[in-house]
């Protein structure tokens, strides 16, 4: 199927009929803890565009949650995926082996920061490589205990779950959550108690003064981080934090695990987000933009940390799939072919200035922030730092009803998120923004 025309089409209402019958039939089949958040269904996908049911043309600001950022259907990436599927689909690498398991394995062990030996392991989602992340550091170390931020999101097993700071929606009613899992403050300058420019002291302190009187730094087999949390607001660390979470816990013999689901692979203007900060991790898992749609994950670390989990202990039945792997292949190649890196750092330039002059005293917005195409406004009530949700989601919905797709997030529920497709064109983009920014100050 052909690309979709890239431009913004508006055929019927959103959501159209086509839509409206299909969710109907949703409501009967499928289990109503299955959220959503846009109502409409899809028919073809492509660049900076989603084609509904009923022939509306979207702007896609969302690309799956970080997950499309080589476009919904690149055509390298499609002809790897309908190439392999006719070789085979599937054969459990831990019963026989292909090429392309090892092969996306080299290219993470070559592209993740850090000169030093390393290994990887291939899952098939961000939660379960977060999980196992913990398996290899617990084995290693012959440590149990875990902490964790503030505001971070890790995944909804259960593990992921009591790593994972928002009770509503994914915690409620789940528990008794997994033990050994301790949380510490989210360095989080726009709410921070003392003002941004304590933050990263004061954070840290609160750190090591939990781990090393509370938790015990023996005890420690991991500190967890998102170099950028995702979920929680888009919450950038400020300066100096990671880099002193990193070598406090190498003088600990603790494993940092740098969790970039969300903001590896080009998405934040860097290959991932831990460079900004100069920081190089123990363990790094990736998921989402790995495999330009298809369900693959890893964790990629010091050899002698991704070796100390003897054979048989790491794996799963669809680990590194054979076809997700080949579409890993390709949208790597059209990662550091199309330079988008770049790409993501000229998305940042465009964007950030116009959302921008949405920030003045009084003004709904309290802050700009994120990194290249990873950046988000926080939504307040005049005049105040308190939460405004309410209008967050209106804000969201009236873009949705003029056909660009936002992402609300949060731990309050009053940040929206921008995540395009790294290929998104630019008039599109601009267009996007425009409705964005008239939907702010209309409903302001």
């Amino acid at each position: 199927m052909s690309m979709p025309q890239q431009r913004r089409i508006l055929a019927t209402a959103i959501p159209g009929p086509r839509s409206r019958e299909r969710q109907t039939r949703r409501q009967a089949e499928l289990a109503d803890g299955l959220g959503t958040t846009m109502p409409v269904f899809v028919d073809r996908a492509g660049g900076g565009i989603i084609v509904d049911v009923d022939d509306n043309h979207i702007i896609d600001l969302a690309s799956g949650i970080a997950v499309t950022s080589v476009g919904a259907a690149h055509p390298e990436v499609a002809h790897r995926i309908a190439e392999q599927a006719e070789r085979f689909t599937h054969t459990c690498f831990l019963v026989t082996q292909y090429d392309g398991f090892v092969d996306v394995a080299a290219a993470l062990n070559r592209l993740t920061p850090g000169e030093h030996a390393k290994k990887t392991a291939l899952f098939s989602t961000g939660a379960e490589a977060v999980e196992n992340a913990i398996k290899i550091a617990r084995v290693a170390t012959g440590r149990s205990a875990v902490v964790v931020l503030g505001h971070a999101y890790h995944g909804r097993t259960s593990l992921t779950m009591a790593m994972t700071a928002k009770n509503v929606p994914y915690k409620q009613g789940f528990g008794p959550l997994a033990p050994e899992v301790y949380r510490v403050p989210s360095p989080y300058p726009y709410r921070w108690p003392s003002g941004p420019e304590r933050a990263a002291d004061e954070a840290f302190a609160a750190l090591r003064e939990i781990v090393t009187t509370q938790i015990g730094a023996t005890n420690v087999a991991a500190i967890v981080a998102e170099p950028i949390q995702g979920e929680g607001g888009f919450i950038v660390p400020p300066p100096g934090y990671l880099a002193a979470v990193r070598e406090f816990a190498t003088e600990h013999g603790i494993v940092f695990v740098a969790d970039e689901i969300q903001t590896g692979l080009a998405r934040t203007g860097a290959m991932f987000a831990c460079e900004h900060e100069g920081v190089v991790p123990d363990l790094i898992t990736t998921a989402k933009a790995l495999a330009g749609g298809m369900p693959l994950a890893a964790v990629t670390g010091r050899a002698e940390l991704m070796d100390a989990v003897p054979a048989g202990g790491l794996g799963g039945t669809y680990a590194g799939n054979p076809v997700a792997c080949a579409a890993a292949l390709a949208a790597l190649d059209v990662i550091e072919s199309e330079d988008l890196v770049a790409r993501a750092r000229a998305i940042e330039d465009r964007v950030r200035p116009r959302l921008e002059q949405l920030v003045a005293p009084g003004s709904v917005v309290g802050e700009v922030r994120g990194r290249g195409a990873m950046l988000a406004i926080e939504l307040v009530k005049p005049g105040t730092t308190e939460p405004a949700p309410e209008l967050a989601k209106a804000i969201a919905e009236r873009c949705h009803q003029e056909g660009v797709l936002t992402l609300v997030c949060g731990t309050f529920g009053n940040v929206i998120r921008l995540l395009p497709p790294l290929v998104i064109p630019f008039d599109l983009l601009d267009e996007a923004l425009d409705v964005l920014v008239d939907a702010v100050r209309s409903l302001a």
